[in-house]
């Protein structure tokens, strides 16, 4: 119980992380695609999980909502509407296999290499950048609220120009999608 107690959060992390990557190796490897999206959906809320164990409450909450509701709605709707059974099957080119192989292990040999050079293994450079989400003039704050203070104060412009840009993008979908 004193293992638990002394070591909860980075068990808890390794087993998040364990369903991300298992959710995201599902997404992959299957060939249905509603399990496909079911495994999306696992790794969108192993995700949100992530970022609550790292105290970011309003980031975890906007991936349950946008993700985990929002997208998964629109492709579980797109997948339900197609009709899968009268799609033609299209092989992919047998030659592309090794050619895929090579780019996966440069990625990967990259990736690592990045996590090796960064001095800490990156964890400095995020550790450092953290306050910023939870203070705002020196004054501790919770986390949703200095996010929201730092929005609407210091980037309100970009904002409100990303916020009228989806409205033109919402307008522009009822438009195409209307039947004359």
């Amino acid at each position: 119980m004193e293992l638990l107690i002394a070591h909860g959060a980075t068990i808890l992390f390794y087993l998040f992380a364990a369903v991300v990557v298992a959710g995201a190796v599902g997404v992959v490897a299957l060939r249905n695609p509603m399990y496909g999206a079911l495994c999306l959906l696992a790794t969108f809320l192993g995700v949100a999980a992530l970022f609550l164990l790292r105290h970011a409450e309003f980031v975890g909450v906007v991936q349950i909502f946008v993700y985990g509701g929002g997208v998964m709605v629109l492709f579980l709707f797109v997948i339900m509407l197609v009709n899968l059974h009268r799609l033609r099957e299209v092989r992919m080119l047998a030659s592309t296999a090794p050619l895929a192989a090579v780019v996966a292990v440069l990625l990967v040999g990259m990736l690592l290499w990045a996590v090796v050079a960064l001095p800490g293994g990156g964890a400095a450079a995020g550790a450092a950048g953290t306050a910023a989400l939870r203070e705002v003039a020196g004054e501790e704050l919770g986390n949703s609220e200095a996010v929201a203070w730092v929005l609407f104060r210091d980037h309100l412009v970009a904002f409100e120009v990303a916020s009228l840009f989806l409205l033109v993008a919402m307008i522009g979908a009822v438009v195409l999608g209307r039947k004359r």
